[in-house]
Order: structure tokens, then sequence, then C-alpha cells
């Protein structure tokens, strides 16, 4: 391969230049996010044309979907965080990655406990979850049993979705994003292709409806976890791994926990925000439920430059830090901060400027209630378009913290944006002073602007820079 062509390894980015291996990495991140998404839009774009009730029980569902998610994915980033640092400790020495390969797989292997014991529970919790959203009587028949259907059997799906993001993170990690690109794509195209034939019944199988979305997603989730760890064992990419390092080892596991635990509780703990704002939403009308799961996914999807450059920050930062070059790593954090506003910026201006194109695209007018949906959509990109440059600046700034082991920081920033802003300022305009639906969008701008203004202050503090994993024993700096 040629330099242009070549995935990006530690040695790329501990020395040399910097910022073109950093968007080496970040690029295909951005795709594996946009890839991400592909399967929530496929899902939103197929079931909007089956009933507008089926994208507002996919709306319910997610949020507490994603709270059991979160949990093992706070452990997956424990991950990738360490073997980023192993990585560029050894680089830096010109020694061994071994050790970067036994935290890859005791990382591995206890996620997937994790993963096993989440879905059990998730599986069993989902009529209670569901029973503590304060629905509509509209809503509570026709939505509700809907999204506990699909709930059923997404959970079962638990251990291959925690497989194969375990697998993504530790190539991250490493350094490599090509290889789980390509695994994305397999992965996306069997959910895409998949999709209409399982909720319509297409062919030879039968119409399961919002249940064939679900299956869809387990199908191709499960090859993307076969085919990446393949790719882990069965090939020289990526950290050595050896399948004795899938026991996990005490030592290990205390690391993975001391990091994970602070950012399973941010993923958790703003998922859980997530669940509680979905609740209060749900007072609404169903197209107003509706409306806020669209624009949900929509900004998630304007926000995949922010979060691919995040999490090549996440592994630049982390490998100097290892290498010991803290100057470095700050020069990557300056340089991704002026890249994610100058790319946010004409992306707002885009969605404020049209948003009801982009929402029609997902939400066709023949369904029901599609008028009102599209509306409240509308408005809702074009309200959050405000924030856009913050919320890249506020990806950036945690995923520095995360990269240098500062997990309990980024804990407490994702804290202070949903539960002591957004969650409160949703509240107040609902129920206390009964601004209706503008209340809730501009709840969401409230929290990612405070959110990205104190990271920003504490970012430029500097004490992050102290966060350095030893080389010998692996162990970060605490906060």
């Amino acid at each position: 391969m040629s330099e242009s062509s070549s995935p990006a390894h530690a040695s790329d980015l501990v020395e040399g230049d910097l910022l073109r291996p950093m968007l080496r990495v970040a690029w295909p991140l951005v795709l594996i996010q946009l890839l991400q998404v592909m399967y929530n839009v496929a899902d939103t774009f197929w079931l909007g044309r089956l009933s507008s009730d089926a994208v507002g029980a996919l709306s319910l569902a997610f949020p507490i979907v994603f709270l059991f998610i979160s949990i093992g994915g706070g452990f997956t980033a424990a991950g990738a965080i360490l073997v980023a640092q192993h990585t560029g400790a050894s680089a830096a020495s010109s020694g061994s990655s071994r050790e970067a390969g036994k935290v890859a797989g005791t990382a591995l292997g206890f996620v997937m406990l994790v993963a096993m014991v989440l879905g059990a529970l998730g599986y069993l919790a989902i009529e209670p979850a569901l029973a503590l959203i304060p629905a509509d009587e509209q809503t509570a028949t026709d939505i509700v049993p809907l999204a506990a259907a699909y709930m059923r059997v997404f959970f079962l799906a638990t251990p291959f979705l925690f497989g194969f993001f375990t697998f993504v993170s530790l190539m991250r990690g490493y350094g490599d994003t090509r290889a789980p690109l390509r695994v994305m794509v397999v992965s996306v195209a069997v959910n895409v292709a998949l999709d209409p034939f399982l909720i319509f019944g297409w062919g030879p199988f039968p119409a399961l409806g919002i249940e064939g979305a679900a299956w869809a997603t387990l199908v191709s989730r499960a090859i993307a976890t076969v085919v990446g760890w393949y790719v882990l064992f069965g090939t020289p990419a990526g950290p050595t791994i050896r399948p004795r390092d899938l026991v996990p080892r005490p030592r290990i596991v205390k690391r993975v926990l001391r990091l994970g635990v602070p950012s399973a509780l941010e993923q958790s703990g703003v998922s859980l925000a997530f669940v509680v704002l979905t609740a209060l939403v749900a007072t609404f009308p169903p197209a107003v439920v509706a409306a806020y799961g669209l624009g949900n996914r929509l900004i998630s999807l304007v926000f995949l430059p922010a979060m691919g450059l995040a999490q090549a920050v996440n592994t630049v930062v982390g490998q100097n830090l290892g290498a010991e070059k803290p100057d470095r790593a700050w020069r990557a954090v300056r340089a991704a901060l002026g890249v994610v506003a100058a790319v946010m910026l004409p992306v707002a201006a885009l969605a404020a400027a049209f948003p009801q194109p982009i929402v029609q695209v997902f939400l066709p007018p023949g369904s029901p209630d599609a008028g009102e949906t599209i509306a409240y959509a509308s408005t809702y990109l074009r309200v959050a378009s405000v924030m856009f440059v913050f919320t890249g600046i506020f990806e950036v700034s945690r995923g520095t913290f995360r990269g240098a082991g500062r997990t309990t920081t980024a804990l407490a920033l994702s804290l202070v944006a949903v539960w002591l802003v957004r969650v409160p300022v949703t509240y107040a305009a609902v129920f206390v002073f009964d601004v209706g639906t503008p209340g809730i969008w501009w709840a969401v701008v409230a929290g990612d602007v405070a959110g990205a203004v104190v990271a920003l202050a504490w970012l430029y503090h500097g004490s992050w820079t102290s966060a350095v994993v030893d080389p010998r024993s692996g162990v970060p700096a605490d906060d």
C-alpha cells in the first residue's frame, strides 16, 4: 500500500506530521458512525412506510435499549483507552505490543460476559420499563405494545452488538479504523437488504412488522461479530490477541473497571436522561413523539463528523500520552477543535435553511399524521442548528478527556449538560411554564451549549495532560 492509502498505526500518530494521520484515523470513523446511523435510518425509513405508530414505537424503545447498551459501552471504551496508551508506549520505546493484546483480550472477554447479563436483564425489564412512561391513552394503546415487541427481539442481539462494538473500539485504540469500516459495510448491507423483506413479508418471509426490523438487526450484527473476531484472531491486523487472553486477568479487569465504570456511568446517565426526556415528550400527541424521535435521529446524522473526529482525538491523545508526548497531544486537540468548528458551521446553515426537505425524505407525506410530524420535526431541526458548532466542540473535548484516561471528567461534563440543564429546562418548559413543543427543542440547545462552555474551560485548565499511562504498569493517573 502507498502511504496515502495505508491505515494509521501508532508510529504515524506519535511521530512526524500530526493532522494528516489524525484525519486518516477520523474519516473511517465518520463513515462507521454514518453506517451505524444507517441501521436506525433504514428502520425508520421502512417503518415510516408501515405506520407512524411504528416510528413512534421506535422512538420510545430506543432510549431504553440504549440505556442497557451504554453500560457495556463504557467498558468497551476503557479497552480502547488502554490499548491506545499501551500502543503509544510500545511505539515510543520500539517495544512489543503484547501488553496491548492482553488488555484487548481481557476487555473482549469481560464485555461479552457483561453483554449476556445485560441482554437477559433487558429482556426481563421490558414491560416494567415501558410501564414507567407516562404516555397518553392513545400512545399507551397503539405505540407501547409495538415498542415492547421490538425490544424483545433486540435484546436477544445484545451479545452480537457488544461483540462488534468491542472489535471496533479495540481496533480504533490500535490506530486501525479501516478494517472495522469494511466489516461495518457488510453488516449494514445485510441489514438494509433484510429490513423490507422481514417487515412487509416480501417473498418467502412472513410479515413481521416492527419485529422484522429487530430481526434484521440481530442477523446483521451476528455477521459483523463473526467477521470482526476473525480479523482479530485470524489476521495480523490489530493488537496481537491469543485465545487465552479472553480469560479475564484480574489486574487488567481492575484497570478496565477503573476507566470503564465512569464511562459506563456517563453513557448510562445520558441514556437515562433520554428515557426521562422521552417520558416527558410522551405526554404530547403521537405526532410530537414521532417528530422528537425522527429529529433526534437526523441530528445524530448531522453530528457524525464531530463524533468521528472526537474518537480519532481519543486515539491520538491516548497514544501520545502513552508515548509521554503531552505537547503533541495538545496540538492534536487544538487542530481538532478548529476542524470541527469549520465543518459544523456550514452544516448548521444548511439545516437551518432547508429543514423540511430533509425531514420529508424520512417520513413520506402519505403516512398517517405525516403533515404534523413533518412540521414539528422541521421546527426541531431548525432550532437545533443553533447548537451544532457547540456540540462539535463538546464532543471533541470529551474525546480528549477519555483518551487521557480522565473518564470521570467526561462523566461530569455529560451530567452537567443533560441532568443539570436539559432535563430541568425541559420539565420547566413543559409542566411549569407551559411553553409547549418549542420548550422541548430549545432545552436540547441549552444543554449542549452549556456543556461546550464548561468543557472548554476545563480543557484549557490543562491538568488532563498529566493523565499518562505508565508504560510499565498501564495504570492511568487519577482524575
